[in-house]
């Protein structure tokens, strides 16, 4: 499935680099029409290279065209059309208040771009998480480098040749290699590093970024949980959990990592979740051209690995297990009984394994879940408002969807990302334009200012002035 990827050669990357490093200033005096233009040229070509994005994903991990069209190539065009609509007034110059202390004067944020920006995208959702960003970016007037995942070369193949005919490479470029083209491009001054990934790769990452002082966007992962108490409405939810977590065969950062089940409903819950899995990939999954496979060798060890691990430790698997080496097949699997200290439960799954734990008392899935770092994403499955406000007011994650998973990031008018271990930083929409701007302060005096009655000397009329100031403003 997975070629050998190319490598851009260090000096072309250094010849791209100072090449937008002369250019970014004018890249950031452009206006909100000639950034919408260069947009809507983007829409255009993705949607003119539509029919090699879906070969090329097939090709890298066996990916549906469908899944190509819902879960790569639509959300990058809803960013697109949505910063469209919106740039002009994401431009604009904000007017703020002040206080009274400064009468005579005005203040507002100026909204400039940050200058040149680094992208970094993994190989699990290779187009949308590197070219949604990229949206942000340019919307704000920044110049970009994409540095796309190396595991996806048909993938990157085809996207190269929709950057390459949309922009200039003094705007925006794409190169091509692994580790070391990573530290090449972490070495060098960028102004902001967006990075998606592992926790592990963005400490490195955000470490490089120190060197320079550059500002980053981490956006991250970790172990997501779905809770379902015992009022939930399993009948009309189930295809909700199952498409979240067997979508992409499970590499998706905020899949239902485990779920957490009120005991009243475990029995219920896996009948229904079994016979789901059956409707989506038919009784032979490894036959269904659209379930996916495993992205390479080392991610279906690792998975494996863990599965084996938890088996070994008590866990046991109430469906699926079937695993194909040969071409990284692992079906859709559900396991109970799993120990809390096994591998399955100590780190982020990251493909189509689902642990399944029992409680009894609410009071076990707060503790549970705050035993570990903050999460990504947290799903609520409830049909009562005070348990759903419960599990929100005494857990923190990224994001939390109520009754369905994993659709909040679709929506552009809510922040997405993490927060402490799970990312830093938020994208999309409004917010993605933010990240990638400088919000400058402005402020103009027009009047006599009142912080000149309150210069040294200090007489003891001024004093009084600075006593009235502090006692009433």
């Amino acid at each position: 499935m997975v070629t050998d990827s190319i490598q851009t050669e260090i000096s072309e990357i250094e010849r791209i680099y100072k090449k937008q490093e002369t250019n970014y200033r004018i890249i950031g005096k452009t206006n909100a029409s000639e950034r919408i233009r260069k947009l809507k040229k983007f829409q255009k070509t993705i949607l003119k290279f539509r029919t090699e994005l879906r070969e090329a994903m097939w090709k890298d991990y066996h990916k549906p065209a469908a899944e190509v069209d819902l879960t790569e190539i639509y959300p990058v065009l809803s960013e697109i059309r949505f910063a469209v609509k919106h740039i002009k007034t994401w431009m604009k110059p904000k007017r703020v208040g002040k206080p009274i202390t400064m009468l005579g004067s005005s203040s507002w944020i100026r909204y400039e771009p940050k200058g040149m920006c680094l992208i970094i995208a993994p190989w699990n959702y290779p187009m949308q998480l590197l070219f949604a960003p990229l949206v942000s970016a340019i919307a704000a007037g920044n110049a970009i480098i994409l540095k796309p995942s190396e595991f996806m070369s048909h993938s990157v193949k085809v996207m190269k040749r929709i950057i390459d005919e949309t922009f200039e490479d003094r705007e925006v470029a794409i190169v091509e290699g692994g580790a070391e083209v990573a530290k090449v491009l972490l070495d060098m001054k960028f102004s902001h590093i967006f990075f998606t990934g592992a926790p592990e790769i963005g400490k490195l990452v955000m470490a490089a970024a120190s060197k320079h002082l550059s500002s980053v966007t981490l956006e991250l992962g970790g172990k997501s949980p779905t809770i379902i108490d015992e009022t939930a409405d399993l009948k009309n939810i189930i295809s909700r959990i199952t498409w979240a977590k067997f979508v992409n065969a499970g590499q998706i950062c905020i899949a239902p990592d485990y779920v957490i089940v009120h005991e009243s409903k475990k029995e219920e819950f896996i009948e229904r979740l079994t016979n789901q899995i059956k409707k989506h990939y038919g009784q032979t999954i490894k036959d269904s051209p659209d379930y996916l496979r495993i992205i390479n060798t080392k991610h279906f060890l690792r998975l494996k690995e863990y599965l084996e691990n938890s088996i070994y430790h008590g866990a046991k698997v109430v469906f699926g297990g079937t695993m194909n080496e040969v071409d990284n097949f692992i079906e859709p699997t559900v396991v109970v009984d799993v120990p809390l200290d096994s591998d399955l439960m100590k780190h982020e799954i990251f493909g189509p394994i689902l642990p399944v734990i029992v409680y009894n008392d609410m009071k076990e899935v707060i503790e549970l879940i705050n035993s570990k770092e903050k999460p990504l994403s947290l799903y609520i499955y409830s049909r009562s408002k005070k348990n759903t406000r419960y599990f929100i007011q005494n857990t923190s994650a990224g994001g939390t969807c109520v009754n369905i998973s994993a659709v909040h990031v679709g929506n552009p008018n809510l922040p997405f990302g993490g927060t402490n271990h799970s990312g830093i930083g938020k994208s999309r929409g409004h917010y993605g334009f933010i990240e990638f701007t400088n919000e400058r302060a402005m402020f103009r005096q027009k009047l006599p200012s009142a912080i000149e009655l309150m210069t040294p000397p200090y007489t003891s009329f001024k004093q009084k002035l600075i006593d009235w100031t502090l006692k009433y403003f």
